[in-house]
């Protein structure tokens, strides 16, 4: 049979396991205010009973503490860190939006294109009564300067946006290392712990707050498995397996990380006309893979920077073929038909950059196009191809034989209009403008009587004082990136002659053939002036449709932008209301729990007190 003195052990152990639940609710209170603090709770179970030679057959022997452990859902967790990472792509989407929006700005408060184009056409209607006036014709020119002018500063703003979400991968991508690394940390602190028998509460606690920091940047999945004997499956031996995938790609494994790191492109390695040099791919620092960034299955934050930095609406250039090298071909040029790109006016890629041929990637140096007036499509020849990661070689009669027949691109196709497509959209319009305008002066004389040359030219990029004019290349329709076509005329590099802006009298208002002295004849201007509204100009638009369409794309971005992000924003405040439910500390609940423990507590030292008082009974008083 038990002791004498059994019940005061049974009192006592009552004592100690509400000694815990006080200090546990303590705990609790304690960080109400603590984020990322997850509600502790003292689970108690009855002590083993003992057996007693009697017939009732077996006593209780009291009560015990099994474990503090965390009140948690796991499944809210998963929902929560799925939609947090949707409210960080639309979050940052909204915001460079709402950026561009600010640089398409056209009303009363911002002097913009619109003002700028009546501006210009106002000077060039108020000439058409006084071509002879030299004085009219330099506001027309000085006009249409300021309206080059708006570009270079258009393109100058866009390439700043362009280089701050440069810049923001880069910061996202080592905060992105700088939690893989604290977590693969706290996976080995929480198994030292726990493999000794304790609960690392608190560290899971912070290893779920940097779960919640990094949802929103990239998609992620954690998977804790416990560890068990490999020859008994059935035996836990107190350890657990952490796992965080991010965009479907291991960022740790439980005590190990993999890292990521910013790979800047060269000069050479440029994706686009416009493109910032210098911007970053990012890849595993292991394997140099890349870290898939965009297309379906991704989201978060980094996602959005991405798309808007190197978004271009799927106007990437494709070629559906490679043509069959011609015998005797050195490896140093491909031929590609079936382009989906047949207009200088569109032609967005870079003069040098990288190229996938097939399936793999090489350096070309330039490239050249000719129009076929037959089929209306054209022929691209890249040139000065070399493969990647090699020493500038070309092509080995391996690859050459392997290519033929294969498709091209250029960059990725990404379903989003960023800084590219709009920088992009900027480029065709001035070429198809200028072109338009250029060809009418070119078909003029100036007030010397003088053929005209071109109105609007292309500043070198290295050295301003160098322009490009077009003369030889009016038809738009063959070039090669080493030439002066209208290729090289981008929102950057637009500018009015030198010569003009130097002697108003270079200007023409008058056809070829036309009698100089007769200064009353303005149907070249009347040409000049019909461009504002021209229907074959811009997307089926004249010069004044341009901002309304740049203007619609990007309305339609920000409330897209918009009206996800707030409703994603709503998910995640119903998700994180629920989870809350169940982890968080409420103050009314814990201040229940500690009145409750008290008396139980209190009644618990009445029980020893009785039992003292029968002890002494017992002991003192019995037979006496």
């Amino acid at each position: 049979m038990p002791s004498t003195f059994f019940g005061l052990t049974v009192a006592s152990s009552a004592l100690n396991a509400f000694q815990v639940a006080v200090n546990t609710t303590a705990n609790n209170l304690s960080n109400t205010q603590t984020k990322g603090y997850t509600r502790q709770e003292a689970l108690r179970t009855a002590a083993e009973a003992l057996r007693v030679n009697q017939k009732y057959g077996t006593v209780g022997s009291g009560v015990e503490t099994t474990a503090i452990r965390q009140i948690r859902d796991l499944y809210y967790d998963a929902k929560y860190w799925d939609n947090n990472a949707n409210v960080g792509l639309y979050d940052s989407k909204l915001y460079y939006s709402k950026q561009i929006e600010d640089y398409l700005l056209d009303d009363d408060s911002m002097k913009g294109f619109t003002t700028i184009l009546n501006e210009m056409f106002g000077a060039l209607d108020t000439l058409k009564n006084a071509t002879g006036d030299m004085e009219k014709r330099m506001q027309f020119i000085s006009k249409c300067q300021t309206f080059s002018t708006y570009f270079n500063s258009m393109s100058t703003g866009f390439s700043k946006i362009q280089d701050g979400l440069n810049q923001e991968i880069r910061t996202q991508t080592e905060t992105i290392n700088s939690i893989g690394q604290k977590v693969s940390s706290l996976n080995k602190q929480i198994n030292v712990l726990e493999l000794q028998g304790g609960y690392a509460n608190e560290l899971r606690d912070q290893r779920a707050l940097l779960m919640d920091q990094l949802s929103r940047l990239v998609p992620v999945e954690a998977k804790e498995v416990p560890v068990t004997n490999t020859n008994y499956p059935d035996m836990y031996l107190g350890g657990t397996s952490y796992t965080v995938k991010i965009n479907g790609q291991l960022l740790v494994d439980n005590f190990e990380y993999n890292t990521l790191e910013c790979v800047a492109r060269g000069k050479d390695e440029k994706i686009n006309q416009s493109d910032n040099e210098g911007l970053y791919d990012v890849v595993w620092t292991k394997t140099e893979t890349p870290l898939i960034t965009t297309g379906g299955g991704t989201s978060g934050s980094l996602r959005a920077l991405f798309e808007m930095r190197d978004g271009n609406n799927k106007l990437n250039f494709k070629a559906d073929t490679i043509e069959p090298f011609p015998a005797g071909s050195d490896g140093r040029s491909v031929v590609l038909s079936g382009a989906n790109i047949n207009d200088i006016e569109k032609m967005t890629m870079a003069a040098e950059g990288k190229i996938n041929l097939g399936g793999k990637y090489y350096n070309y140096t330039g490239f050249s196009y000719e129009y076929d007036t037959v089929t209306e499509t054209g022929k691209y020849t890249f040139y000065g191809i070399a493969s990647l990661n090699e020493q500038k070689s070309p092509l080995s009669p391996q690859e050459m034989a392997a290519l033929p027949g294969r498709s091209a691109e250029i960059g990725t196709s990404i379903d989003a209009m960023g800084i590219p497509y709009y920088l992009g959209q900027m480029n065709e319009f001035l070429r198809g403008f200028c072109k338009e305008l250029n060809n009418a002066q070119k078909d003029g004389i100036d007030a010397n009587g003088d053929d005209a040359g071109a109105f609007f030219v292309a500043l070198d990029s290295t050295d301003n004082s160098i322009e490009y004019t077009f003369e030889d290349y009016g038809d738009g329709k063959s070039m090669r990136t080493t030439e002066d076509t209208y290729y090289r005329l981008t929102a950057t590099d637009i500018a009015v002659a030198r010569g003009l802006v130097d002697d108003a009298r270079l200007m023409a208002t008058i056809y070829k053939g036309d009698n100089k002295e007769d200064v009353d004849k303005f149907n070249l201007v009347e040409r000049m002036l019909e461009l504002k509204d021209s229907p074959k100009l811009f997307r089926g638009g004249g010069a004044d449709q341009f901002l309304k369409c740049l203007i619609s794309d990007n309305s339609v971005d920000t409330q897209k932008a918009e009206i996800f992000y707030k409703n994603f924003e709503n998910m995640s405040n119903t998700i994180d209301g629920r989870r809350m439910s169940i982890s968080a500390v409420d103050e009314d609940e814990e201040g229940l729990d500690m009145l409750k423990f008290q008396n139980a507590y209190n009644l618990a030292s009445k029980m020893i007190q009785v039992m003292t008082q029968m002890y002494d009974r017992l002991i003192l008083q019995t037979g006496v």
